[in-house]
C-alpha cells in the first residue's frame, strides 16, 4: 500500500502584470515549481500585460512535499528572462481547500533570499564536560543547494551560531553538492533558551555573500533527545520582512490537492469484480449498479468518474462493453434523434476520454502536419466580411491593397485546401486506427442503426460517430493544439482565426450539412462545395472504418500489443558547450530522442516534429522506471573529469552519489500506464462519497422487493447487487481505517522542532 498525493492545476489567467519590455508590454509564461523542482511551463502569450493560457495540468508527486510556486516570467529573445513575480502556495494551505484553490491570487515581489532549496546533513549532540555540558554541531555535507554564481553552481559555507558566538566551515568552491564533515562546539547552559541556527551560504569575492537557507532549532528538544541526526530541509530567512505585493499583477489558478491511500490491488478486487459482472451483463441482466452511479453522479464530476470509470475497465479489457452499455442506456432515453449525444451525460464524457486514452497517437498522425502547416503559413483567413481587416493582409502582387471580396476569395480557397488536405489524411487512415477504437465505433453505429431503423434518419448512425470522432475529438483538437500535445505553443491571432474557421468546417462536415448547422453562420457558404463533398468522404471513411470483424481486430490488438509504443519523442538538449556568440555565453546540442518502454535511443535527425520540454522528458523516464527494482536511491548530477566528481568533489568514480533520486514527481499525460488500483481507490472514494444515497436507494428496492419480485423478479436481483457494493464500500472502509500507512507521519519523525 502506499499513499500518493496528486495536484490539480489549472493556470487561467493573468491580469495588470506590468511591462518589461521597452515597446510597453511583456511576454509572459508561466513556471511552476514543486519544492523549486521546475515541473511544468506554460506557452508564452506575446505582448500582453493581460495574458490568457487556460492549460490545465495533473501532477502526480509524493506526500511529503511542502510548496507549489507558480513564476509570472517575460520571456526575452537576447537576455535572460526577466522575472515578473510569484504566487507560492503551501501543503497546508492546500489542505484547508478539499474543494480546491480557486481565485485570483496576487503576485509578490522574487527576494533572493526566499529563493532557497536543497537540504542539510547534520548531527548534533549533547556532550558532558568538566563544567557544564557542550552543544557539539557536526556540519557533514549537503546537496542540491541554490545556483547561486555564472557557472551554474555555488562556493557554499556554513556559518553555525549559538548563544552570541558564530564559527563557519571552510569554503567548498563550485558545488551544489557540498562536503565539509566539520565539528564545532559550544559551551551549553542548562535551561538556555538561545536557538542554534545553522547557515548556509554562497561566498563571493567581489559582491556579499549570498544566502543558500537555514536550519533553526530547539535546543531544549536537542537536550532531551541528547542526539540527532538527519537530512534538514533549509528555510528561508522569516526574520525579514514580508513580501511586498506593490503593482505586480495578479494570476488567476484552480488548484486542488488529493491525497489518495492505495491499497493492496487484492482489496478491490471484489469491488472491481461486481463492477465487470454489471458491464459484462449489459442492460439485459439484472444490475443496474451503472446507470444508479450516473444518476447520482452531480455534471461537475461526471468527467472525473467517467475517466475513472473508463480506465479501469480499459485495464480489464471491457472499455468496448462499457461503452457499449452507456450506448444503449443514452439510446434508451432518447426519443428525438437530433439531440442523440448532445448532452453531457456519463456515455459522452466516458467516450471523450477513451478517444483521449486509446486515440491520441492517431490523431497526432492524422492531423500533426496539417496543424503544423497552418502554423508555419501565418496566412490571413477570414470568411466573415464583418470581421475582414484589408490592412492586415499587405499587397497582392498587382501592389496595390486587396480589396474585400479578394480577401473573401482568397481565404476560401485557403480552407478548402485545409479541408481537403484534411479530409483526404482521414480516409487514408482507417487501417490506422487503433482497431479497439473502431471496435467501439462500429457497436455505436449498430446500436444506433437498431434504435433509428427509419429510411429518414439514414444519416444518424453517422452523425453518431462524427458527434464524437468530429465535434469532441478532432475539432477541440484544432481549435486549440497546444492541449492536445499537437504544439509546444499556442497559436497566434491570426493564426488562431484560421485554426477556429477550419474547426467551424469540420463541424459541417461532422454533422452532414444538416440545414442547420447550414443556417447558423451564412457567411460559411463558400466553403458549402467542399463541405458537401466532405459528407460523400466522411460517410464512405466511416463505412470502412466500422467494417471491422472480431478476428481483425483481435489480430490488429495482438500486432499493438507486440511493438513498444514510444512514450516520448521529439528533440532533446543535452551537451553543453562553450559558447559562439557573444550575445550567448552557452549553446546546447540537439538530438532527437525516442523513449520507449523498452530502450531510449535517438539520431541526430528528427524522428518527430513533437518539441518535448526537459520536465516532460525527466517525467516519462520517471513513469517507465517507475518498476524498477534497482533503482538507485542516490546519483551524481555531475559528471567524473579528470579524478573527481564535478558535483561533490570526491575522488573515487564509485562513490554513492551526493543527491538523492527524485522519481516521483510526473505528469499525468494521455500516454501514462494505466494504474489499476489507483482507478479502483478514486472510484471507491466517489462511491463512498454518495454512500448515503445508495443506502436510501436500498432502502426503496427493499420495501418494494415483494412487489418486484412477482412481476419480473428485477427489484429483488438490483437490491442485492447494491446490498453487495454497499457491503463492499464497508470493507473497504474498514481496510483504510486498518492501513498501518495512514498512521505514519509524512517525513522522518525528528524530534527537533523547526522555530518559526
Amino acid at each position: 500500500m502506499a499513499k500518493r498525493s496528486s495536484l490539480s492545476i489549472r493556470i487561467v489567467e493573468g491580469k495588470n502584470l506590468p511591462a518589461k519590455d521597452i515597446t510597453g508590454s511583456s511576454d509572459p509564461y508561466c513556471i511552476v515549481k514543486v519544492d523549486n523542482e521546475p515541473i511544468i511551463r506554460t506557452a508564452t502569450v506575446w505582448k500582453t500585460l493581460c495574458p490568457f493560457w487556460g492549460e490545465e495540468y495533473q501532477v502526480h508527486l509524493p506526500p511529503t512535499f511542502h510548496m507549489v510556486a507558480f513564476y509570472v516570467m517575460d520571456e526575452d529573445a537576447l537576455s535572460r528572462d526577466d522575472v515578473i513575480g510569484k504566487v507560492c502556495l503551501t501543503r497546508d494551505t492546500l489542505v484547508t481547500h478539499p474543494k480546491g484553490f480557486s481565485g485570483w491570487a496576487h503576485l509578490t515581489e522574487v527576494d533572493p533570499d526566499e529563493e532557497v532549496q536543497g537540504e542539510i546533513h547534520l548531527r548534533l549532540e549533547v556532550v558532558p564536560g568538566t563544567r557544564a555540558c557542550r552543544l557539539r554541531c557536526s556540519v557533514l555535507e549537503a546537496r542540491d543547494l541554490a545556483p547561486k554564481d555564472r557557472n551554474g553552481a555555488s562556493d557554499p559555507f556554513v556559518r553555525v551560531r549559538y548563544n552570541g558566538r558564530t564559527q563557519e566551515t571552510s569554503i567548498v568552491k563550485k558545488s551544489c553538492y557540498p562536503r565539509w564533515n566539520e565539528t564545532f562546539e559550544f559551551e551549553l547552559e542548562e535551561g538556555a533558551t538561545e536557538a542554534l541556527c545553522v547557515e548556509a551560504w554562497d561566498w563571493d569575492l567581489v559582491s556579499r555573500n549570498d544566502f543558500l537557507g537555514k536550519v533553526v532549532f530547539n535546543v531544549q528538544r536537542l537536550w532531551v533527545a541528547q542526539q540527532e541526526e538527519g537530512w534538514f530541509r533549509l528555510q528561508p530567512d522569516q526574520s525579514k520582512s514580508q513580501q511586498k505585493e506593490g503593482n505586480l499583477g495578479s494570476l488567476q489558478l484552480e488548484v486542488r490537492l488529493r491525497d489518495e491511500m492505495v491499497l493492496p490491488s487484492g482489496c478491490y478486487q471484489a469491488l472491481v469484480q461486481l463492477l465487470c459482472r454489471e458491464v459484462k451483463l449489459g442492460t439485459q441482466g439484472p444490475g443496474q449498479l451503472i446507470p444508479l452511479i450516473e444518476e447520482m453522479t452531480s455534471t461537475e464530476c461526471r468527467q472525473e468518474v467517467a475517466t475513472n470509470l473508463l480506465k479501469l475497465f480499459l485495464g480489464q479489457g471491457l472499455a468496448k462493453d462499457f461503452l457499449d452499455l452507456l450506448f444503449q442506456l443514452e439510446l434508451g432515453r432518447t426519443s428525438e434523434a437530433n439531440t442523440l449525444f448532445r448532452s453531457n451525460s456519463l456515455a459522452s464524457k466516458s467516450m471523450e476520454s477513451f478517444l483521449k486514452v486509446a486515440g491520441m497517437r492517431y490523431l497526432h498522425g492524422v492531423l500533426g502536419p496539417i496543424i503544423d502547416r497552418i502554423f508555419e503559413e501565418k496566412k490571413y483567413v477570414e470568411l466573415d466580411p464583418s470581421k475582414v481587416e484589408v490592412k492586415d493582409v499587405g499587397c497582392s502582387g498587382l501592389h496595390r491593397p486587396q480589396t474585400e471580396a479578394e480577401v473573401l476569395e482568397q481565404s476560401a480557397q485557403t480552407l478548402r485546401a485545409h479541408l481537403g488536405e484534411l479530409l483526404s489524411a482521414l480516409c487514408r487512415s482507417v487501417r490506422a486506427c487503433p482497431a479497439v477504437v473502431r471496435a467501439t465505433f462500429r457497436q455505436l453505429f449498430q446500436r444506433v442503426r437498431e434504435r433509428f431503423p427509419s429510411a429518414e434518419h439514414e444519416n444518424v448512425p453517422f452523425i453518431a460517430v462524427t458527434s464524437f470522432l468530429c465535434l469532441r475529438f478532432f475539432s477541440p483538437a484544432i481549435m486549440a493544439p497546444k492541449l492536445f500535445h499537437l504544439r509546444e505553443r499556442h497559436a497566434d491571432a491570426r493564426t488562431s482565426r484560421t485554426l477556429l474557421l477550419l474547426a467551424k468546417a469540420v463541424q459541417n462536415v461532422g454533422n452532414m450539412d444538416t440545414p442547420a448547422s447550414r443556417a447558423k453562420e451564412a457567411w460559411m457558404e463558400p466553403l458549402q462545395p467542399s463541405v458537401y463533398q466532405g459528407v460523400t468522404q466522411m460517410k464512405d471513411f466511416i463505412t470502412k472504418l466500422v467494417d471491422i470483424e472480431e478476428k481483425e481486430e483481435l489480430d490488429l490488438q495482438r500486432a499493438l500489443s507486440l511493438q513498444a509504443p514510444p512514450v516520448k519523442e521529439g528533440p532533446l538538449f543535452i551537451h553543453r558547450t562553450k559558447g559562439k556568440s557573444p550575445l550567448l555565453s552557452s549553446s546546447f546540442k540537439k538530438l532527437y530522442f525516442s523513449l520507449t518502454t523498452e530502450a531510449l535511443s535517438f539520431a541526430k535527425t528528427p524522428s518527430s516534429k513533437c518539441v518535448n520540454e526537459l520536465n516532460q522528458w525527466l517525467s516519462a523516464l520517471r513513469k517507465v522506471s517507475i518498476n524498477n527494482t534497482g533503482l538507485l536511491g542516490s546519483y551524481h548530477p555531475g559528471v567524473f573529469r579528470g579524478d573527481k566528481w564535478s558535483c561533490c568533489h570526491q575522488k573515487d568514480k564509485t562513490d554513492l552519489g551526493c543527491d538523492k533520486t527524485r522519481s516521483r514527481v510526473t505528469l499525468q499525460e494521455w500516454n501514462d500506464p494505466l494504474d489499476h488500483d489507483l482507478e479502483a481507490q478514486l472510484i471507491y472514494r466517489h462511491l463512498l462519497g454518495m454512500e448515503a444515497a445508495l443506502r436510501e436507494k436500498h432502502r426503496e428496492l427493499s420495501a418494494g422487493t415483494e412487489t418486484a419480485s412477482v412481476l419480473t423478479g428485477c427489484g429483488e436481483a438490483s437490491e442485492d447487487r447494491l446490498a453487495q457494493l454497499l457491503q463492499v464500500l464497508q470493507d473497504l472502509q474498514e481496510a483504510h481505517n486498518c492501513s498501518p500507512v495512514s498512521s505514519l507521519p509524512l517525513e522522518p519523525n525528528y524530534l527537533l522542532e523547526l522555530q518559526t
